[in-house]
């Protein structure tokens, strides 16, 4: 007979091999066919919101490993609010506007772009963001996540821009913006202004120079030895193409100087960097002499003559001036720097900035007129050399700020632009106490927005492009005036409304605003629009207002939002804007708690660049591991910290999937003849080990639940890939075999184990869910089925820890037993190496242990012989074991190991002395005989 028939072995259809790259997209149409997210809405409705808002990502491209990180970030958190009882509504959003999609237009069109209208480029950049937000939509629904994909907001939709005109307005109204000359970020390729959040630093090599300014006031008053000497103060500078501009020289107040004679003149530096500046001009053996001493504030207002143009130079006092470099003064031309602008403001300075918008000297500028800024730097050097104004010249590498978008190195340049006020209705300090009502995960997000804050200049919300929100503004043809009242605003923002914002193009002034308009100043009635656009982070940051509360629309939305969830570099972006605005209009913040994300780098943690050749495709990584690993990723990395990604850990990755995975597939296959209506063993009825292994769930349940709520998805990772390798795979399941194959299928052993284990994959699947994401919906599938199972795992709540699994005194005797079991195998292992056994089943064990243990391990005699997967134990009441195994870990335990005594039995392998006794099965053990 074969007794392998006899056995009640796994059987199941759910396959050992994922096959994800097949199986994920049919999974997809399923959920799209079902409706699946309409009816996790409906079922969710009346539960508090979580609303988790989507940062839009950029329409001009296929998504990378930085945006499908984040897309499944969020996708984790949306899917575990609403396991957790939230209605966790996510809208996903694009950001259509700016100068990238302008670009990549303007490069297809080629030369064409001069010949269309204003209205026909925006219509072509347009349809270009048309393209890829479907693009990109595709590909993020392939990730698995889900959400309201057919129903999305877009910047570029006409109620949106309508929005947008109406959160400008509120600002214009309540006097948040104002119109001004002041130095900004430009970009001379891109011919338009910057936000902070545009700019990157990056290496940039230019000539330091250190450069003689005549003084022409009379210091001899001041300083008696002076009296006749040709006296200069030197500044330092890495920007020599700003020294046409300079008005000023700085001081700082407290810092020592010195009038220091060398070579027949005397230059004016700080005391502290003589030693630094002799070496600089190439002085260091030149004989010198201290003339005067003096406190920086002793100079202020003497005034010096530029090196090369009729032009004064002022001594001031600025407290940015430092003793790190240089010469201990600044030179400062206020229209090429925050710093210069604010003290030459203070001072009375003109905002001298003599550029234009291709970066070029304009006519006034002596000598250069007409080059390009950078091109400069070594004519001016030469200017400076030929007057007997330069005193040395050193080329350094620096971090200087380059254009986000064409990547070249931009200027300070003081243009006419529209502002919002950091300080006007005190934007800056509510915004600062709008942080601290703010939790900031991980914590030092918290620190990192509010510097910038604390110290960031006014924004510049006007751009010199054309693909974006217009400044709705318009000017007065007689006298100049701006015009915006509350009856224009609303007025356009009904066009926009009705027309999209591409109308402000289309039609004229007087076509945009109420019939009978005047203007306030002088009464005149023609008037002209404002030509620029809206910073593309004011667009973005109005998201809050636009979407969130549109409830006309997204009727489960609400503002403010429960969180914003981004990488670390929105701190400057889209974190930094929707603050900002939000707190100018609303007097709070938009967001109650900030997530933030690192950065994917390579295996070696490199940045990812084309020209390292490290970059990966997320589509590619789709296509060949599945989208279940890319997600799997996600979740096992602290993604806090920069995240690394390679083949290796990619492979490791796929390993632990298939741990996870085949201790699924081992469970599904013993409950294929379960039904969890009828065959459900009570709790109180289950066998003490399947009460331990529920017990020990608990703990799992509550590390899981607590690493979700904490946003710690790795702990989630880890908790449940270490729970199916270490307690289930090499512990509750080996152990169960022997009583799930061999006994009764109905009897109430394997019940009860078929119960354990089926509410551990029930519990352990709805865990998973918000992370393997289809693999969970295949798991779930392929549970048995019951009355009232839903339709979908993402349709379920999160098990909560169940009290009535919970047992200390329980807990307490299964981990001493489980104790015991690593201390046994340690001596079976040495048995082993002894040739004294080969398999466990193959040993009959003796255990001498102190009085406590020993009643306990009498009292688990039955249990002990399956968790140890040995033929026979004994449990010894005296020190009589030949040869024990003395346990380090276990004080008074010692061990026998031998060859159990009997027949190894053809079904179970057990050896058992029964065996031969039973005439009709001879070669089996009456355990197995009584169990046919």
């Amino acid at each position: 007979m074969d007794y392998k028939d006899t056995l009640n072995l796994p059987k199941t259809d759910f396959s050992m091999k994922a096959n994800l790259a097949k199986r994920e997209p049919e999974m997809l149409k399923k959920w799209d066919e079902i409706g699946l997210y309409d009816k996790i809405r409906a079922i969710s409705k009346d539960r508090e919101p979580y609303i988790l808002h989507d940062g839009p990502p950029y329409a001009n491209g296929d998504i990378h490993l930085g945006t499908a990180l984040n897309k499944i970030i969020k996708d984790i958190v949306v899917k575990s609010k609403n396991m957790f009882g939230y209605n966790s509504v996510f809208v996903p959003g694009w950001d259509c506007h700016g100068l990238p999609i302008e670009h990549q237009v303007d490069k297809e069109l080629g030369e064409d772009r001069f010949s269309l209208t204003q209205a026909e480029k925006r219509r072509r950049c347009r349809n270009y963001a048309e393209g890829y937000l479907d693009v990109q939509r595709k590909q993020f629904k392939r990730l698995g996540c889900l959400g309201k994909w057919e129903d999305p907001y877009i910047t570029m939709d006409y109620d949106y821009e309508a929005t947008t005109v109406r959160e400008l307005g509120t600002l214009l109204l309540n006097g948040s913006i104002y119109r001004g000359k002041k130095p900004v970020y430009w970009c001379a390729s891109c011919k338009t202004a910057l936000a902070e959040a545009e700019v990157e630093y990056d290496d940039h090599t230019t000539p330091s120079i250190y450069v003689k300014f005549p003084l022409i006031s009379d210091i001899s008053s001041l300083m008696p030895r002076l009296k006749g000497e040709t006296v200069s103060v030197v500044i330092w500078t890495t920007t020599p193409w700003t020294i046409p501009a300079n008005l000023a020289i700085a001081f700082h107040e407290d810092f020592d100087y010195i009038a220091l004679k060398v070579k027949d003149e005397v230059l004016i530096i700080a005391k502290e960097l003589l030693d630094y500046c002799m070496d600089a001009f190439g002085y260091k053996d030149e004989p010198y002499e201290i003339l005067e001493e003096f406190k920086g504030s002793v100079v202020e207002g003497l005034k010096c003559r530029h090196p090369f143009i009729d032009r004064e130079s002022v001594l001031i006092l600025a407290p940015f001036v430092t003793l790190e470099a240089g010469t201990g003064t600044v030179h400062i031309a206020p229209g090429h720097g925050q710093e210069d602008y604010e003290i030459g403001l203070e001072y009375g300075l003109d905002v001298y900035a003599p550029v234009d918008d291709d970066g070029n000297f304009t006519r006034d500028v002596y000598f250069f007129a007409g080059q390009f800024v950078f091109d400069a730097n070594e004519p001016v050097n030469e200017k400076l050399k030929e007057v007997g104004a330069l005193l040395g010249v050193v080329d350094i590498e620096h971090q200087y700020p380059h254009c986000w978008r064409c990547k070249n190195p931009i200027i300070f340049r003081s243009t006419e632009q529209w502002f919002i006020s950091m300080e006007k209705n005190d934007l800056r300090k509510k915004a600062l106490k709008a942080i601290d009502s703010v939790q900031w995960i991980p914590k030092w997000g918290r620190d990192r927005i509010y510097g910038m804050i604390e110290n960031r200049p006014d924004w510049c919300i006007s751009r010199q492009r054309v693909w974006g929100v217009p400044i709705t503004i318009f000017y007065c043809k007689d006298c100049g005036s701006p015009l915006y009242t509350r009856e224009t605003i609303d007025y356009v923002v009904g066009l926009v409304r009705e027309h999209g914002a591409d109308v402000w193009y289309e039609r004229e002034a007087k076509d945009l605003m109420p019939t009978g308009t005047v203007c306030p100043a002088c009464q005149g009635d023609e008037f002209t629009k404002e030509t620029n656009i809206l910073d593309v982070w004011f667009d973005s940051g109005v998201s809050h207002a636009a979407v969130l509360e549109n409830t006309a629309h997204w009727s489960d939305l609400r503002s403010p939002s429960d969180m914003y969830l981004e990488g670390s570099d929105q701190h400057r972006g889209w974190f930094h804007s929707s603050l900002l605005e939000s707190v100018g209009t609303r007097g709070r913040a938009p967001y109650k708690n900030v997530l933030t994300h690192g950065f994917v780098v390579d295996g070696d943690g490199r940045k990812m660049s084309k020209s390292m050749g490290n970059v990966i495709d997320p589509q590619d990584l789709v296509d060949q591991y599945g989208a279940e690993i890319l997600r799997l990723w996600v979740a096992a990395e602290d993604y806090t910290v920069d995240i690394r990604i390679s083949d290796e850990i990619l492979k490791r990755l796929v390993d632990a999937y298939r741990r996870i995975r085949n201790t699924s597939r081992y469970i599904l296959g013993n409950l294929y003849d379960f039904n969890p209506g009828d065959d459900t063993v009570p709790y109180e009825k289950m066998r003490e080990m399947d009460k331990a292994a529920l017990h020990r769930l608990q703990d799992v349940i509550r590390r899981v639940r607590q690493a979700y709520e904490n946003y710690q998805f790795h702990v989630v990772y880890y908790t449940l890939h270490n729970y199916c390798t270490v307690d289930l795979s090499a512990l509750y399941l080996d152990v169960l075999k022997d009583r799930i194959y061999t006994s009764k299928a109905e009897s109430m052993d394997r019940r009860s184990a078929q119960s354990a284990m089926y509410i551990i994959l029930d519990t352990m699947v709805k865990l998973l869910a918000p992370i393997l994401t289809f693999t969970a919906e295949e798991i779930w599938e392929s549970l048995p089925s019951y009355e009232g199972k839903e339709e979908s795992v993402h349709m379920t709540l999160f098990p909560e820890v169940n009290p009535d699994y919970r047992g200390k005194e329980l807990g307490g005797k299964w981990q001493t037993l489980v104790t015991v079991k690593s201390e046994v195998s340690k001596a079976i292992e040495l048995a082993r190496q002894q040739k004294i056994i080969g398999h466990s089943l193959d040993c009959s064990v003796t255990i001498y242990g102190p009085e406590k243990l020993t009643a306990l391990l009498t009292e688990y005699l039955d249990d002990l012989r399956a968790l140890l997967i040995v033929s026979d134990i004994t449990v010894a009441s005296e020190d009589s074991i030949d040869s024990p195994y003395v346990s380090p870990e276990i004080d008074g335990l010692k061990i026998g190991v031998t060859k159990a005594l009997g027949e190894k039995c053809e079904r179970c392998w057990h050896y058992s002395t029964t065996v031969g006794s039973s005439a009709d099965h001879p070669t089996i053990c009456d355990r197995c005989c009584s169990n046919l």
